[in-house]
């Protein structure tokens, strides 16, 4: 069985890819599963698929394994499309989501509550071109926090055709309509191909 390491530590995250790959025979590993040392990447760029690419390059030159990363975060327009990049470090690292969805939420009242999900994913297949991918789920800020599923901005993403919050979703419904789900079918295929 080949192996797929995920550059990260994010159990959530990896739950989630485990069960949009499980009908490839490709066993998925977080990094953490493969390398003994906490490694620290340092995402620089100035884009989610910049820093996809920085964390599969970086794992996938220590393991020379096939290696998946992605970068996430939520874009709020009234908000000059931040946190961005910086989702998982807005308002500091060590803040809790409960504070920075409050902190959301109370920031659009009575403005555009438009937003979208992005998840950019890079494919680093040692001796390959990378393969990078980028998907959005559009939706809105919810007026409150809603739900106990999911992770991160999900309790306050609203997502309109069902007509709930992200957290409120069930794993089925998240894999069918979900920015990263979408970018795992696109990578679905082709890991299919080259694994």
């Amino acid at each position: 069985m080949k192996e797929l390491i995920v550059a990260s530590t994010n159990q959530g995250k990896i739950k989630e890819i485990r069960a949009m790959l499980k009908d490839i025979d490709i066993e998925v590993l977080a990094m953490n599963d493969v390398l003994d040392d906490d490694i620290e990447i340092e995402e620089n760029g100035t884009t989610f698929k910049e820093n996809a690419l920085i964390k599969a390059s970086t794992i996938a030159k220590i393991v020379n394994k096939p290696v998946l990363a992605d970068d996430s975060g939520l874009e709020v327009d009234a908000l000059d499309k931040q946190p961005g990049i910086y989702s998982a470090r807005f308002l500091g690292a060590d803040t809790s989501y409960e504070i920075k969805n409050q902190y959301i939420i109370d920031a659009v009242k009575d403005k555009d509550r438009k937003a979208r999900f992005v998840c950019a994913m890079a494919l680093v297949i040692p001796g390959q071109e990378p393969i990078l991918i980028e998907e959005t789920m559009e939706g809105m800020i919810n007026d409150k926090i809603e739900g106990e599923n999911g992770f991160g901005y999900d309790p306050i993403f609203y997502f309109p055709p069902c007509k709930m919050t992200s957290a409120m979703m069930s794993m089925e419904e998240k894999n069918k309509h979900s920015h990263r789900a979408k970018a795992l079918k696109k990578l679905y295929t082709i890991l299919k191909e080259i694994l």
